[in-house]
């Protein structure tokens, strides 16, 4: 992990799910979004183990302050995986009024499917990984 000091704000953090301000501490690590979930479910992703670039903050981290959803500035992809690790499809959000609304939809359609366990939010221009949903 190399440490910068964030000069323009914006980066989308994934500790806390917000984006950085100007001044922040952050750092561009890599990360395996389904590997901590499929550890813990006592399965093998496969091929859908994937590592990509996340920021994160440089120091401790609070983690989000639980309101609202996070990072709905943009068209967003909710991809669903199986109880596997395998995805089994996804669903475009676009950015519409509402948009709470529209990923609220989007995730009670996916969970609809009893053989959805969890669902990712990504971002569509770059497919990185913003956060998951998981089944309750």
């Amino acid at each position: 992990m190399v440490p910068v000091t964030d000069e323009e704000g914006g980066a989308p953090l994934r500790c806390c799910l917000r984006r950085s301000v100007p001044g922040e501490r952050i750092a561009l690590v890599s990360y395996a979004p389904l590997r901590r979930w499929a550890a813990g479910a006592g399965v093998d992703p496969g091929a859908y183990d994937e590592q990509g670039p996340v920021f994160i903050h440089a120091e401790d981290c609070e983690g989000p302050d639980g309101t609202g959803l996070p990072f709905t500035n943009a068209h967003r992809m909710v991809r669903r995986y199986s109880a596997e690790g395998r995805i089994l499809g996804g669903r475009l959000v676009e950015r519409p009024e509402g948009v709470d609304a529209a990923f609220e939809e989007a995730f009670a359609e996916a969970f609809a499917d009893p053989e959805v366990a969890l669902v990712q939010v990504r971002a569509v221009e770059y497919g990185c990984f913003l956060y998951e949903v998981r089944r309750d």
